[in-house]
Order: C-alpha cells, then structure tokens, then sequence
C-alpha cells in the first residue's frame, strides 16, 4: 500500500498530525486541539512514562485506538522543563487557523521547538546556572568547539588539538545539548552526560559558516572576529548557528558576534582536576559543597553565572588579574560595596530579559523587571565616581543610565502587569489615545446599562424590567411572561422561557456592537502596541547588553569584597618568578562546612624546592592540605582574594590533580585504569609553570608495582618536568627521594596516639611521618574491636618478620647494600649464587634482586 493510500485511511485531523509529525520525528509534538496539548501514538506513551499522565485512547484511526495523553495548556510550562531535563526536544504545535470560519481541522503549524540547549523561557531555566549549547567540529586540523547561551546571547568558539584538551573543556562548559555530526564517533571517545543532536556532515562546512555567520553578524567576512586561524571552530559555529534558527523561527539580534577564546589564555584545568576541587559540582551532590557554593553570595543571577564561569576559567592575564583584585581593595577600603549590593538587589536578570525582548517572547513582568533595573542605574553612578579603580569608571560608562528606555517604559507599561498580554491591562493609560477610547466604551458599559434599564422602565411602565447579559444571546431586556404584552413597539423577541421574554431593541443591539467589538479592538490594539514597544526596545539592545554585562561584573566584583571581608580572605601577590609562597593557607569550604577550628599550614614552593612528599596518617588533612593550595592559586587568578595570611604567586599555566579515583564501569575500566589515564594525562602535558597534585599514586595496584610506578612518577615530576609538584604517598620508601634528587623535600602530618586511639592535629611539619596509624582510623572508622586485636597481633608477628629479616641482610654484603653507591655490575651475576634458601623465599630472593636492579641501572645512567 503506498503512502498516500495509508494516509487516507486516517481522519483528516490525524492525517494532520501524522504530516506534522513526520516533519519532527526525532521529538515529541505538543499537538493543541483547544485547552490542552495532546500527543499520540507512541509519543503518548513516551510522555506518559516519563510525566506520569494518563495514557487513554481517543477514537480509531486506520481501524486502531489511537493511544493519546494531554497536558492542560495553562500548565505546559512545568511539564516541558521536566521534559527537557529528561534531555527531550519538543515541538509546540498551534492552532493558527479560525475554528469559526474553517471547514474540517483548524489549521495548526509548529511554531516553537524546546530542546534542552535552547531554553530561554525563565520557567525552564536554572536561573543561577547557564544553559549552553555546544557544537564539535572534528578535522583533520583541529576539533573547533563552539558554544552558545541562547539566553543571553554570549557567544564562544575555540580550537583545540586532542581529545584531552576537548574533554577538559566540555568539563568546563558543562553543555546542556551537543550538536555532532553524524558521521562522529565522540560518544565513544569522550563520555558526554548531556543531550546529543547529530546534523548532516555538510553543516559544519566552513564556507556556508562564514556566509551565514557574516550574514548573522551584518560584516562583509569574519575577519574583524580574528576567526582566521580557527577553520573547524568556524564550521562549529556555523551548524550551530543553523540549528538555532531552524529552531527559534525568526531573527536572533542579540546574537551580536563571536568571542575566540584561546586555551593558554587561561589557567588549563582539566575534568579530572574540576571533579577533584569540587569547583562548582559536588561529589557528594550538595552545592555549598562547593567552592562556587562558599563564594557565591552574588545579588543578581547574571552576577552568579560570571562568577562560576571566573572560577571556572582563571585568567592568565596579569594585568586583567590585577584590576580585579585592585577593585577589590577599592570596594572594602571605602566599604561601598554594601551600598552598591543593596542596589544590585533591585535589578532582576536582565540579561535573559534582553535576550526575550530580541526573540519577541518578552512577558509584560519581563519589561517591568527591565523598567525597575534601569530605574536603579541613577543611584550607581554616585557610588562608582567615588571608587578609585580604572576598572569601575570603565564599568560605569559601560553600565551607563539609559533615561530615554526608562522613560518609554515608564509610560507604557502598568506598575504590576499581568504575567501574559493575551489578558490585557498591561498597557499603561495614557500611553495611546485610541487604546484609551476602546478600554472606556467597554469600562463604561455598566453605567450606560443602569441608565438604560431605568429609563426602559419609565418607558414601559414595568417596575421589574431588567437589562442583562450573557455570552451565548449578549445584551437583552428582560420582561416577565404576565407583562410581556406591555412590551413597546420597538422591542424585538430574543428569547422565550418559561416564566419570561427576552428582547432586544435598535439601541441596545447598537451599543452590544460596539462594546463587544470595543473588547476585542482594545485586546488586539493592547497587542499590537505591546509588538511595537519590543521593537522599539530591540533597536537599543546593543547599548542595554553592554549595561547588563556591566552589572554583572559590578555584582560579581562586591561579591569578592563581601567575601573577602566575612572570609578574612587576602590580596594575594602576583609575581614574575616561578613558585608559590601561602603562609596560613586555608581550605574555604571545609573551613566553612566543618564544625571543628580549621588548622591553617603553610607551603613554600621555588626553583630550589618543586615538589614535596607529603606523608601522614589517613584522615590526617593530606588531601585538604593539597587541594587548599590549588584552591587559593585558582582564586587568585580568577580574581578573588584568597584564604591565607599572605600569598605569593608566580606565573602557572596549568593545575592538575591525580586525587582519588573510581571504577568507570560503563567504560569498562578499572579504579587503577582510571588512575593511570590521570596520572598519563599530568606526565604528558605538565610544564615548569603547572602546579601538579599528586595522592596515592599506585595504591591501585600491588605493592611493587605500585611503588615503582610512585617512584618514577615522582623522579619524573621532579627532574624532567621541573613542575610544581605536591606527592602524598603512604609508601614511606619515597621518603627517600631527597637524598638521591635535587629540589624534593619531605613534610608530614602530624597525629598524636592516645592509648589505641588517634588525634589528628592537622598540623604540616617539615620530614616524613614515623608511622600510618593504619589500626587507629580503623579504630574510628567501628571497626570491631575483635578484628583489631586480630590486626594488631598480626602487625606484630610481621614488624618481628621484617626485623629478622632486616638483620639477616646485613650479613649479606654486598648482597643487600642498597646504599645510593653503585654496586659493581658483576654483582648482579652472582647474584643467584649468594642466595641462602634457607634465610630467603625465592619471593624475597626475586624483590632483592629487583630493587638492586633498580639501583645499579639508576648509578648506570
């Protein structure tokens, strides 16, 4: 059977939806048929599941139940943000045609396509977090990224060269949908935790990009955007420029040029690191958890979104840096920034605002929050002149005042207007005298009625004439059936009832004409003054995005000052020369979350001393201690003051950390997989200039393989790489790295023993720990009592094992001299022969000769 003859055998609306359908395959349709939004087939049962609604059937179409399920069309909203948080793209179907003038179905189109890297209605977005949407371009030369927040119209691109650097930075922007090609094998290469949208390999070709982006843009080619160098950045910019269009239906004039952003701009950090810090996600899922949550006390949304994307993408910048952290300083000495906050509390997130206005899906409590935003600007400017900061003149005049749109809003729209046009009453009175005319002949009809019905009586001599109205018969006169035949001449017959008639007369049927055509005249008038006062906002959307980027620096700005005063954060110094110097460095989350006094440590790192090997009991504060000092050297270079006495900072290029780790079972790789990609990741990419974190490296493995992998980690870091490095171990025999290797040196921290228990006093001391206390945090952890005893009877038995053994190997010299001088090379000849079966295991025997091995290869090279 052919299609056209299957079509037919469908009603005329199904035929309807099925052609809409077939043109939106891939997402559910939003179907309208009157006060709900109906789906079928087996979109009704996909939404069904996953909204938990009612799954019915409506009638038969080609001989079958036709499954269906509807949601209300006032309650739309919620139903679609649960939707696309599920990573489901929706297309809202409406009615366009008039019911009373068309013959079989209404005419209906798709009109709105919701997919989760599109959002820009407030009801589906989190407000405090962005919502991108992100497009990979992979070539021969590079993979182009490009990335786009729809509801606010930044727009990035970048060019990356391996896969590595292409995680690290979908870590960063945490995309909400990626756009691939269909050709892409990315999912399996990368794990991609968002929704995936594959388009034809052709859009991501890099002569239609520029067309289109220059079209977009209104530029003869991309040459102004120093886009030349970026081929398969562009290509990603331009299929996702396409793909918004095809799914916003209209302009996009917000969307006003692109920013190239460059990797080494700024201080590289990469997924694994991201996770580690809990920048702005937790492991555990609790967002004050985090450093964002401790450092987020901005006023405004558009302010806590800059601060996530400051924290998240340090500047390298030093005079960019600087100015922030002189702002800072600014704001607390003149103690203006609680003033400027209390204004910047005033301002809604006119940022998305703008964002509607351009996209024409503006609400009327949009414009007003945009009217009381720009009302607050007069009371800014004050305060700014009397800071002495370059940066806040340059954000004043960027912020500016903008009377002539406070002005126009100010007479248009109503104090508190309703949060959708369709009702009315949003327009102000006395903004347009024709809308004004309308809105009084309809206000005024209850007076006119009153006066009506009294002269009607006089008239007719009827006491109880009565003057009414409803919607299916409009305006008529009322005369009980016993008085009916004293109704005047002119009266005409409306209705019969049982106990009375209803009539009409040429006055009445005059003034229903022109109150109810007043009604609908001053509804379409209201609308189309609303239209063209979003036009008239869209021509200044250039100047009132750079206000609303302004405000958002400014909040972010008196964020930091609050911060660094309620933290006792400091101005950390910026330095040419390499290292870090942090005196009473602290941890600010867990200063702030913990309910014990947090112990500050200090930490010295130079050309003299790069890396440090930090041992001491588990629960000792290694990790804490190790993660504060990435957290302060990120702060500091994003802008803020930091968390210590005083800091001293040099140049750093990249932060990684290699801390805990878990089994990647849909990747099919191990806890030790995963640590050694990590640890693979920091040899290949660390320099001079990266601060490295390195914890338990080879706990993963056994004991021998995981102390080589440990010691050559760490003889690497140190020697060749020449990074920044903190190494914290539980194999003490790294303690012995300083004697051997130039610019290492030992630090521990401390504990104390009381009785079979333990306190950790969290404390950094200079030299190696004495000891792991391994049985006193199982002590703590509740671990029986009885499998304690059994364990510390057993490291008893073992230490004793190892004594003996130890003293067995001074006597064979020079057998087991593993002193830093080299052995003669016949020694490991003869090796075989020295051994005593009866003092060695051939396991033993095989661990001596392996270590000796690594000896004399060491004073070989």
């Amino acid at each position: 059977m052919t299609k056209a003859a299957k079509s037919q055998q469908h009603t005329p609306m199904m035929q309807q939806y099925l052609r809409i359908k077939g043109e939106h395959a891939n997402m559910l349709v939003f179907y309208r048929m009157g006060d709900f939004y109906e789906l079928f087939f087996a979109d009704a049962e996909k939404a069904a599941r996953l909204l938990d609604i009612t799954l019915t059937k409506r009638g038969q179409s080609a001989g079958k139940p036709i499954p269906m399920a509807g949601v209300p069309y006032h309650a739309a909203e919620g139903y679609l943000a649960r939707l696309v948080k599920l990573g489901e793209s929706v297309a809202i179907c409406e009615q366009i045609g008039d019911p009373a003038t068309t013959k079989g179905p209404v005419e209906r189109k798709v009109v709105r396509i919701v997919t989760p890297g599109t959002l820009t209605d407030e009801a589906l977005l989190e407000e405090r977090q962005e919502n991108l949407l992100v497009s990979v371009n992979e070539q021969k030369d590079g993979m182009g990224v490009a990335a786009l927040d729809l509801a606010s119209g930044r727009f990035t691109i970048q060019q990356v060269a391996t896969m590595e650097a292409l995680g690290g930075e979908l870590e960063r922007l945490n995309p909400a949908e990626i756009l691939l090609d269909e050709e892409s094998s990315l999912p399996e290469t990368i794990s991609l935790n968002c929704g995936i949208t594959r388009r034809p390999v052709w859009h991501f070709d890099f002569d239609s990009a520029e067309q289109l982006l220059s079209r977009q843009f209104g530029t003869r080619d991309l040459g102004g955007f120093g886009c030349q160098d970026h081929p398969s950045a562009v290509g990603a910019a331009g299929c996702l420029l396409q793909y918004v269009e095809e799914t916003q239906f209209g302009a996009l004039p917000h969307i006003r040029g692109l920013q190239v952003e460059h990797r080494d701009q700024s201080v590289i950090i990469d997924g694994a690191t991201r996770r580690n810090l809990e920048l702005i996600h937790s492991l555990s899922g609790q967002s004050q958890h985090t450093l964002a949550g401790i450092m987020d006390r901005t006023v405004t949304a558009m302010g806590s979104r800059k601060l996530k994307r400051w924290i998240s993408q340090p500047q390298r910048d030093r005079p960019t840096v600087a100015n922030r952290h002189a702002t800072i300083q600014a704001l607390l000495e003149s103690d203006l920034y609680p003033a400027l906050q209390e204004i910047l509390q005033g301002i809604g997130d006119i940022e998305r605002i703008l964002s509607r206005i351009a996209l024409k899906s503006a609400r009327p409590r949009d414009l007003s929050t945009l009217r009381d935003a720009l009302g607050a600007l007069p009371q800014l400017q004050p305060l700014l002149a009397g800071l002495d900061s370059p940066l806040t003149q340059s954000l004043a005049m960027e912020i500016g005042e903008h009377p002539q749109q406070y002005q126009l809003l100010l007479t248009a729209i109503i104090e508190q207007p309703p949060m959708l046009i369709r009702d009315g009453g949003v327009i102000a009175e006395g903004y347009d005298a024709e809308l004004d005319e309308l809105r009084a002949l309809s206000q005024n009809a209850d007076q006119f009625l009153l006066d009506l019905e009294s002269r009607e009586r006089v008239r007719a001599g009827i006491a109880n004439l009565k003057v009414s109205y409803n919607r299916v018969h409009g305006y008529y006169i009322e005369i009980s059936r016993s008085q009916s035949d004293k109704a005047p001449d002119d009266y005409i017959r409306r209705q019969t009832l049982k106990g009375a008639e209803r009539f009409i007369t040429p006055e009445l049927k005059k003034f229903e004409d022109q109150v109810l055509s007043a009604r609908e005249r001053s509804l379409s008038r209201e609308k189309l003054l609303y239209d063209q006062l979003l036009e008239r906002l869209a021509e200044s959307l250039s100047a009132l995005q750079q206000c609303a980027e302004g405000l958002s620096h400014l909040d972010v700005l008196c964020n930091l000052a609050e911060r660094a005063q309620s933290l006792n954060l400091v101005r950390p110094d910026l330095v040419d020369d390499p290292g870090l110097k942090i005196v009473d460095g602290r941890h600010p989350v867990v200063e702030q979350v913990s309910q014990d006094p947090f112990v500050a440590n200090s930490v010295t790192l130079d050309q003299q001393q790069r890396m440090l090997v930090i041992t001491g009991p588990n629960m000792g504060g290694k990790s804490t201690f190790m993660r504060q000092i990435a957290i302060i050297t990120l702060l500091a270079y994003a802008g803020s003051f930091v968390p210590a006495a005083s800091a001293q900072l040099g140049p750093v290029d990249r932060i990684f950390s290699r801390i805990g780790a878990s089994d990647d079972l849909a990747g099919g790789r191990s806890t030790f997989m995963v640590e050694m990609e990590e640890t693979a990741n920091i040899l290949h990419n660390a320099t001079e200039q990266s601060l490295v974190l390195m914890d338990e490296v080879g706990r993963g493995t056994s004991t021998f393989d995981g102390l080589s992998l440990a010691w050559a980690c760490a003889v690497e870091l140190a020697t060749y790489l020449r990074a920044f490095t903190l190494f914290a171990t539980h194999y003490f025999e790294l303690t012995t790295l300083p004697e051997e290797y130039p610019g290492i040196a030992n630090l521990h921290l401390d504990a104390v023993e009381h009785g079979e228990s333990i306190v950790f006093l969290h404390a950094v001391r200079e030299g190696p720990a004495n000891q792991s206390y391994g049985l006193q945090v199982a002590t703590l952890a509740g671990v029986p009592k009885t499998v304690i005893k059994k364990a510390r009877q057993r490291l008893l038995e073992l230490e004793a094992s190892a004594q003996k053994h130890a003293e067995q190997q001074q006597s064979q010299l020079p057998l087991f001299n593993l002193s830093p001088e080299p052995a003669e090379p016949s020694a490991v000849e003869s090796l075989l022969e020295r051994i005593d079966p009866d003092q060695l295991t051939p396991r033993q025997a095989l661990e001596q000769l392996y270590l000796l091995k690594e000896k004399l290869e060491s004073s070989e090279s």
